[in-house]
């Protein structure tokens, strides 16, 4: 088996994922989800990156390389989506709006 992305897609998104969750934490012990949806593109965020450790977990488990090409590009996708709604949610947590 090829080493690809998977590794490292499965790290950033796990240690990404667990921001998520201290972020998600910190937002509901200030009650700030009373006037934000920054919880909210947290919890999608922590959506998307649990889905890719999942993927690429998965792909690094494949033992067949076109399975292993298409979860890791699914792998890739979800921790992008991740990334991006995790950048949303730090944005509106710390200017407040929305």
């Amino acid at each position: 088996m090829k080493q690809g992305k998977q590794p490292h897609i499965l790290t950033a998104s796990s240690n990404l994922l667990g921001i998520c969750f201290i972020l998600i934490t910190g937002i509901k012990f200030t009650n700030a989800n009373l006037t934000t949806y920054a919880d909210e593109f947290a919890i999608i965020s922590s959506i998307g990156f649990l889905v890719s450790c999942i993927l690429s977990y998965i792909s690094l488990r494949s033992e067949k390389s076109k399975n292993e090409e298409r979860y890791e590009k699914y792998a890739d996708l979800c921790f992008l989506f991740g990334l991006v709604s995790l950048f949303l949610a730090v944005i509106i947590f710390s200017t407040g709006t929305i």
